[in-house]
């Protein structure tokens, strides 16, 4: 909030019951954070951020979504960026593209 953002949306290829209790455990309420279910993959789908490489899918099983971070202004994307690379698709060994420093200097920057 004090970087002048109003909401975000933490959302993944799961089911809105195991997004609740991520949400409680992460003792988000009263914030500005929102955790949503992407059940049947539909954004992830939209955006083009399937994870269906064959290494991460010989773990997670089910398809997933990628890494990512998107800025919109609104309902308009202004930048995205997704943590994976050809030898790291999952974006587990450096995930820094999408975490909130990266964001918020790209974000800056937009000014």
């Amino acid at each position: 909030m004090a970087a002048g953002i109003d909401e975000v949306l933490v959302y993944c290829v799961n089911d809105g019951a195991v997004m609740s209790a991520w949400a409680d455990f992460m003792k988000i309420a009263g914030s500005n954070i929102t955790f949503l279910a992407d059940t049947r993959s539909e954004l992830t789908k939209a955006l083009g951020l399937t994870l269906d490489h064959p290494g991460p899918m010989s773990v997670l099983g089910n398809t997933r979504c990628k890494r990512f971070a998107i800025f919109c202004d609104d309902g308009v994307i202004k930048h995205m960026e997704v943590s994976a690379s050809d030898t790291d698709p999952a974006g587990d060994d450096d995930p820094s593209a999408s975490c909130i420093d990266n964001m918020l200097a790209k974000i800056a920057a937009l000014a």
